[in-house]
């Protein structure tokens, strides 16, 4: 849980050296090795009622979710997506456990008790993100555990803190100049932003 509780964003880094990443659909998950982009970077958001699970959010403002939709017809595994629920703190499928693996960590899904895992393998299961039972102790093992990365940069920070405080990327597109926001991990707190500095904010408010 640590390794959440000390930074405002943060990456997961598969076993196949590739990032958890949002899709542009704003619906579906992927990985992909770019863990520069923006796709890549997921908000921390502690849950006051539960100190032992997260929300991640996307740059999309919308969670991280163990969906009970199957992946694949006929076979195990079901799929992780981005959605935007009515009252999210109610909602268990986006909340996830962070279970210390050495240096790494598994997530694992406060509705279902499956884990996060990254898909490798044949077409239909490359660069797909599942959540699954664990695969015990064999060679699948490890495709539930990720390596966590700290997202620190102070614009990083700006841009999530701001993205955190609307519904949809749309409603902030038609915004003027105004404020600036704090962190939603801190007391919310408005105060008034320089023109320059709030351009610099807008101009990274999508996905690249």
């Amino acid at each position: 849980m640590e390794f959440f509780t000390k930074t405002p964003a943060v990456r997961l880094k598969s076993h196949l050296n590739k990032y958890l990443s949002a899709a542009d659909d704003q619906s579906s998950t992927k990985q992909t090795r770019r863990g520069d982009a923006r796709r890549t970077r997921w908000l921390v958001e502690l849950v006051d009622t539960n100190p032992h699970v997260v929300r991640l959010k996307s740059c999309h403002g919308r969670y991280l979710t163990a969906a009970a939709d199957p992946f694949l017809l006929g076979m195990t595994g079901h799929k992780v997506l981005q959605t935007s629920p009515e009252n999210p703190a109610r909602d268990l499928a986006i909340e996830w456990q962070p279970i210390r693996d050495g240096f790494q960590v598994k997530l694992k899904a406060a509705a279902a008790g499956t884990y996060l895992r990254a898909n490798g393998g044949t077409p239909q299961w490359r660069n797909t993100v599942t959540h699954d039972s664990a695969c015990g102790a064999g060679a699948g093992a490890n495709w539930v555990v990720w390596d966590v990365e700290a997202v620190e940069d102070e614009a990083v920070v700006d841009y999530w803190s701001m993205v955190s405080s609307f519904s949809s990327v749309e409603e902030i597109s038609g915004l003027d100049i105004g404020y600036g926001f704090e962190s939603p991990m801190r007391s919310p707190a408005m105060t008034p932003a320089t023109p320059s500095r709030w351009w610099s904010m807008k101009k990274g408010f999508f996905c690249d």
